[in-house]
């Protein structure tokens, strides 16, 4: 989710592969067709002017805070909000989606309280690699074909992805604010080519959701004050990924054993029915991060969280980060066996990951014998964070 211009990418031309330019529409026919050769699922084109109402809708998500602790995405808003701010010579936008929906349901896990829930986006290579690749090939060649200037873009800088995918045809902005599509429902992908080629437009995609409210009924933390918004500060995803600090205790319960991002909205939609099209280009996941077990994750040095997660988008939070995480699930699991994990973290060096194991111990002891460690622990912990939590979770429910 971070903005980064490490994800842009700028092609020039002329090198013709054609002595004569294609026109607009043939060209675009060729490059759906070389879309489809590279392994996206989706293509579609809109100009750079399609997205001045969701530019309102993005600055009052900014105006009420709901973005919490992501700086990134209030700076330069105008940047966001009009593609011709953040390059002036763009005439089209081309927007491309891979499908990465799972083979199997990402709820089920949730009954498997001593394995973690990792986000299915995360359970494989790092998108923003695999898609840069097939972008920038698919721009390398337009280049070639049109002798225009083209920009890639892969969710790592100021562009607005999902409202400019419905512009392009490629799916709507559903109440749970994510794409949705009619081929793949709930589950793809989205990268852009901004291009200085004057593209056909597709027709802009409408809103299908009609009175269904499953992905507000199904968010265990009440994300969505109302459909088509949502408040950052409380979903899962934003407190697993993007915050730095310890979880809110008032959201610790609802996480259950989600320990890096949250599907549930994703995965109860109904257009999902229709993601088993497209499944040869559906990016593979590692056996290894489906289900892993909370006692093994716990264990991880940053050593071994490097090692496991190398290539991973989880990596980029950082050891630290998700072995609180993991306490937290810990703590959920009803495990009474995993609290001697939990125990023998109280020594770790990050304040973060004490914090969450006096959490978890809270959950997992009996009260009386609870008392007693965090008498014995607030005595010699020196950060006062950890000593304000030893003192919250001592105190009666």
């Amino acid at each position: 989710m971070a903005g980064r211009r490490a994800g842009v990418a700028e092609l020039r031309g002329p090198r013709l592969l054609n002595k004569a330019k294609l026109s607009g529409e043939d060209l675009k026919a060729a490059l759906a067709h070389e879309a489809r050769a590279l392994g996206f699922d989706g293509i579609g084109v809109t100009g750079p002017e399609a997205i001045e109402q969701a530019g309102m809708h993005f600055r009052e998500f900014l105006q009420t805070g709901a973005h919490g602790d992501m700086d990134w995405l209030a700076a330069s808003p105008e940047r966001r909000t009009d593609p011709r701010v953040l390059w002036p010579g763009v005439r089209s936008v081309i927007m491309l989606g891979v499908n990465y929906g799972p083979d199997e349901d990402p709820l089920h896990i949730l009954e498997k309280r001593t394995r973690g829930a990792i986000s299915v986006y995360a359970q494989g290579d790092d998108y923003h690699d695999l898609i840069k690749k097939r972008l920038k090939a698919l721009a390398r060649w337009l280049v070639a074909m049109s002798g225009d200037e083209v920009k890639v873009f892969v969710d790592t800088a100021a562009v607005m992805e999902k409202p400019l995918a419905q512009a392009a045809g490629l799916g709507w902005q559903g109440k749970h604010t994510n794409l949705v599509s009619r081929e793949f429902g709930s589950w793809l992908f989205l990268g852009a080519i901004y291009t200085a080629s004057d593209l056909p437009r597709d027709e802009a995609d409408g809103d299908r959701c009609g009175s269904c409210r499953a992905c507000q009924d199904i968010c265990p933390t009440a994300a969505f004050p109302a459909p088509y918004k949502l408040d950052a500060r409380r979903c899962i995803s934003y407190l697993t990924i993007e915050n730095k600090g310890p979880i809110p205790r008032e959201f610790r319960k609802a996480i259950g054993n989600r320990i890096y991002g949250c599907d549930d909205c994703l995965a109860i939609c109904p257009w999902n029915k229709f993601a088993q099209q497209g499944r040869e280009t559906r990016l593979a996941a590692r056996a290894a991060l489906r289900a892993p077990a909370l006692s093994e994750l716990a264990r991880l040095d940053d050593g071994a969280f490097r090692a496991l997660f190398a290539k991973s988008p989880v990596k980029r939070i950082g050891r630290d980060r998700f072995i609180r995480n993991v306490l937290i699930a810990v703590g959920n699991s009803g495990d009474a066996s995993l609290a001697h994990e939990a125990e023998r973290l109280l020594d770790d060096e990050s304040a973060l990951v004490r914090g969450a194991a006096a959490w978890a111990l809270s959950q997992l002891m009996p009260p009386e014998a609870f008392a007693e460690l965090a008498s014995r622990a607030r005595a010699g912990e020196t950060d006062a964070t950890v000593r304000a939590e030893w003192m919250d979770c001592a105190l009666p429910a």
